[in-house]
């Protein structure tokens, strides 16, 4: 798993502790609620499916949206609330988050086979013409 799989193991962890910020806020309660569970399990099944393995970026940064519509901006409401509460109740997370969105460079496009760049057999190719 290496590298990835403790970056990913640690974003699940940022992402289910500004869920529970928000659903306490918003909804009351220790646990989380029925929405809001829903949409964690939804932000963790996208998470784990990135096209972009390794190299991914964090998803402010990210060139395609993977999350349906609605989704997407409840997950943003989530993080606009939970995100300045994160440096008080889980620092290091926060800390490590905002190190990943500054430094981590965006990557050039989703893993997947590079088309071959000459020209097809049997095709030939016009002489060049000075």
């Amino acid at each position: 798993m290496g590298d990835w799989g403790r970056r990913r193991r640690r974003e699940e962890k940022t992402l289910q502790a500004m869920v529970q910020i928000y659903c306490r806020a918003h909804h009351g309660g220790p646990q989380l609620c029925g929405e809001c569970r829903e949409l964690l399990s939804y932000a963790h099944l996208r998470l784990d499916r990135c096209p972009f393995g390794d190299d991914k970026p964090t998803c402010v940064k990210c060139p395609i949206h993977c999350y349906k519509p609605e989704p997407r901006e409840r997950v943003r409401e989530v993080m606009r609330f939970a995100g300045p509460r994160m440096l008080w109740r889980h620092p290091v997370l926060a800390l490590l988050h905002l190190w990943d969105e500054r430094f981590r460079s965006s990557p050039k496009g989703p893993r997947r086979a590079k088309p071959e760049l000459q020209s097809p057999v049997g095709v030939a190719q016009a002489p060049d013409s000075q």
